[in-house]
């Protein structure tokens, strides 16, 4: 196992457990008690955890996913000038992806009057972006409840029919060493098919992700320019800084 596989198994241990112990680690993966020390101190070093005697607790504080609605009341203002911005980088003729999440929704009535073909995975852009007037194509497959989104192998493969000028995205977390993630495992894989079959990827978030790390990755932050509010200087920002492009709009 390589060592950044190692601390991502570590990492949802703590997620589950809250603490976990060198001793039952160096069992679990069979490695030296070196190995695992390595592992908790860069961890540590990176605001991860936080290493106690014996082994280590979490700092990182998961949420509970919200629903659509409950998302649509956060940071509107933000969103709102993420979503202008966003908008503003498509081009008359292209074919673009708008992932489902609030941000992403935000951008539907700055797209009105543009000859753009959308292709979405959710339920609530397709049906707002028709009553626009925006010519949509929705993604098939099984719906998930909270975000009304269409997250499964269906979806995968239909999107692999697909190849857009851009794709734009919603996360849940953004961390330098960890990548995009997200709560859902399949709601994982079906960004990242999104995302591999765009020449260019834009993810969209407010500033309340950064730092955070959810359940399923998505892919390495390389694999997107971010497009965000504002960063606050830390050194997790500055390693974010070194890897991908960050577009602050406000």
């Amino acid at each position: 196992m390589l060592t950044e596989e190692r601390q991502q198994a570590i990492l949802l241990l703590l997620k589950e457990n809250e603490i976990v112990k060198t001793k039952e680690l160096m069992s679990q993966f069979d490695v030296s008690e070196s190995t695992i020390r390595r592992d908790l101190q860069e961890m540590e070093e990176k605001s991860l955890l936080k290493r106690v005697h014996g082994g280590a607790k979490s700092i990182l504080k998961l949420e509970p996913e919200l629903n659509m609605l409950e998302k649509s009341v956060k940071n509107v203002h933000q969103k709102k000038a993420i979503a202008a911005y966003a908008a503003s980088l498509v081009k008359d003729g292209e074919f673009i992806y708008l992932d489902a999440g609030t941000t992403t929704y935000e951008m539907l009535p700055f797209l009105k009057g543009k000859d753009v073909h959308v292709v979405t995975n959710s339920v609530y852009h397709a049906s707002s972006g028709i009553d626009l007037g925006i010519q949509m194509t929705m993604i098939g497959g099984t719906v998930r409840m909270t975000t009304k989104a269409s997250v499964s192998s269906q979806a995968i493969e239909q999107l692999k029919t697909y190849y857009f000028d851009k794709a734009f995205m919603g996360v849940n977390g953004i961390h330098a060493d960890y990548g995009f993630t997200t709560v859902d495992a399949e709601e994982a894989a079906t960004k990242k098919a999104a995302m591999n079959q765009a020449q260019h990827v834009f993810v969209l978030t407010d500033h309340s992700k950064f730092g955070k790390v959810n359940f399923s990755k998505i892919t390495d932050v390389e694999a997107g320019v971010i497009i965000t509010d504002k960063i606050e200087e830390s050194d997790v920002s500055e390693r974010l800084k070194t890897k991908t492009t960050i577009k602050e709009v406000l």
